[in-house]
């Protein structure tokens, strides 16, 4: 939940960085869980409260197939539903292809799908020449970052009629009697139609509480004015604190694999750029 932090980096290129930052949102702990697996259920989670829809055979275009789009669409499949995917990185459409998706440009399916759901981070994924398309009581919802995939101020105008149906659902009237329908107003879906399972923020709070004591903690010159990545030793302890909830037991390295490996027998176990 939440795009990268493209702001602390720019802040930091442009040498107006003050203090040391830790980009918690690019761990492997926080993409995974509470990008791929929390999203995978709470994109459900929140269609069901606002709209009571059923997913079987309904045509969905996810715009962007990061971890939140990975998570959503590998839920709306299980369901039953035709998955269409937007996106501009050709390694995630590779994948996105391989998982059995169908990857396109949003205009090729924008008349004849029954939701879009945006995960891509970026701003004005939806436009308002995209909005006039859509058919009569497409869904309209954002699970990517903030309110900027969806432009909703587009939509402010005196020849479009909004219409509270219930909370934070908005059916959008046009002219011609055409409704979108609008959930949270272009936020985000998941934090404002569905509930997040504890044991997620468990795993984000902890990821979080050991970057700060690692900054507070830290000698001197070991951390810059600049924007770090958490070190994969913290990422695996915070992996390893949650394990006991699934009574899960980790296999340990011998002191001739872990030589073979190249490995610290206790890790890292992966290298810093894995993600």
């Amino acid at each position: 939940m939440g795009g990268r932090p493209t702001w602390l980096y720019q802040l930091s290129k442009a040498g107006k960085l003050c203090v040391p930052a830790m980009n918690v949102n690019d761990s492997v702990t926080k993409q995974k869980f509470d990008n791929l697996y929390c999203c995978r259920e709470s994109i459900l989670d929140g269609l069901k409260r606002t709209t009571d829809v059923m997913f079987g055979g309904k045509q969905v275009v996810v715009c962007g197939y990061g971890e939140v789009g990975k998570g959503c669409c590998a839920a709306l499949k299980a369901l039953g539903a035709i998955v269409y995917i937007t996106e501009i990185d050709p390694i995630c459409a590779l994948q996105a292809c391989m998982d059995g998706f169908r990857v396109v440009k949003l205009n090729e399916v924008i008349r004849q799908v029954d939701v879009v759901i945006t995960c891509t981070g970026n701003k004005n994924v939806v436009t308002r020449e995209h909005l006039d398309r859509m058919k009569n009581s497409c869904i309209v919802c954002n699970m990517g970052h903030s309110n900027t995939e969806i432009d909703v101020t587009s939509l402010r105008t005196p020849e479009l009629t909004w219409e509270r149906v219930r909370s934070q659902v908005d059916h959008v009237i046009w002219p011609d009697g055409k409704r979108v329908v609008l959930l949270a107003e272009g936020r985000l879906l998941n934090l404002s139609c569905s509930t997040v399972p504890t044991f997620v923020l468990s795993i984000t709070a902890t990821t979080q509480a050991l970057a700060l004591i690692e900054l507070y903690n830290a000698p001197d010159g070991r951390y810059k004015q600049d924007v770090y990545l958490l070190p994969k030793k913290m990422d695996e302890y915070v992996a390893s604190l949650h394990l006991p909830s699934f009574d899960a037991h980790l296999t340990e390295l011998t002191d001739d694999q872990a030589k073979y490996l190249g490995l610290n027998k206790n890790g890292p176990f992966k290298p810093n750029y894995y993600r």
